[in-house]
């Protein structure tokens, strides 16, 4: 039984798909005045199955190229503890359910949680193998979670909810490619293209620069009231700041010593930056 469950958790990757319901849940509390407990909790279970989906999904695809790296070679699939029919019909009915469950907030929601499936499972897993353009692909439905928890709160996708998108999209690139650094051989040995121009180089780390500086740009913008009723104080916005520059730091290092410890700083940093001011911005709005 405990085989089971574990494997459950690994093909549905349920840190992840924490992580990912945390986002939602965060866009959803910046939206409203007065939560309502039950979209909150239909949000949160339909996010969740939502991004189970995607995963399961993207194992079914990966579980030759799995089997390859140490990372994912023990996965359910690979090891053959589970066959891929009763992994499709975990990942078929996460699905519906998922869907379904969005669907009963408001349409939107469901269709935004529909596309960041089809997305990750049609375009970015396909791509990894081909392009190292699959990162920009990816960070599509990647960044869907935090806008879906303003359009499930307002049922109306606005420039709020386009900021929330772009914030968590920038994110992605130092994110991943820092990820793409760490495990580049092993990437390598599966045929995957996970940094950009597919070199781990001072070049890539300029890369990583580039979007952490646009990232954080993005991040403090509404302090400038741009983004609609979306608005945050010039302190909160200094903290975001700081936060931020903590990533700089790291990928600035990186670009000086190359090194997988200084990838690992920054991959750790960006994990941090994007939990810390989503925490930060809901107290924000509370507290004004």
């Amino acid at each position: 039984m405990n085989t089971i469950v574990s494997d459950l958790k690994q093909l549905t990757k349920v840190g992840l798909s924490l992580s990912v319901v945390f986002s939602s849940v965060a866009g959803y509390l910046l939206a409203v005045d007065v939560i309502n407990f039950t979209t909150l909790s239909l949000l949160a279970i339909g996010g969740f199955f939502m991004v189970g989906a995607s995963n399961a999904f993207n194992q079914i695809i990966e579980k030759d190229t799995d089997s390859l790296m140490l990372r994912t070679k023990n996965r359910p699939l690979p090891t053959g503890r589970m066959s891929v029919n009763v992994a499709m019909s975990i990942a078929i009915l996460f699905t519906l359910l998922g869907i379904s469950i969005l669907y009963s907030i408001n349409p939107k929601t469901a269709l935004f949680g529909a596309i960041s499936i089809f997305l990750y499972t049609s375009a970015y897993t396909p791509l990894k193998a081909v392009t190292p353009l699959a990162v920009f692909v990816g960070a599509i439905p990647g960044a869907i979670p935090f806008m879906l928890g303003w359009v499930a709160a307002t049922n109306e996708f606005g420039i709020e909810a386009g900021f929330l998108f772009m914030i968590q999209f920038f994110w992605q690139f130092p994110h991943f490619w820092a990820i793409g650094w760490l495990q580049f051989e092993e990437y390598k040995k599966a045929g995957f293209n996970m940094l950009p121009m597919n070199t781990k180089d001072k070049a890539a780390v300029k890369q990583i620069i580039f979007y952490t500086l646009i990232m954080i740009l993005v991040s403090i913008a509404p302090v400038l009231k741009v983004s609609g009723t979306f608005y945050i104080h010039p302190l909160t916005a200094a903290i975001v700041a700081l936060l931020g520059v903590v990533m700089l730091y790291y990928a600035v290092v990186l670009h000086r010593t190359e090194k997988n410890t200084d990838a690992r700083k920054l991959m750790l940093s960006s994990v941090l930056y994007i939990t810390v001011i989503q925490i930060v911005y809901v107290v924000d709005k509370f507290l004004h």
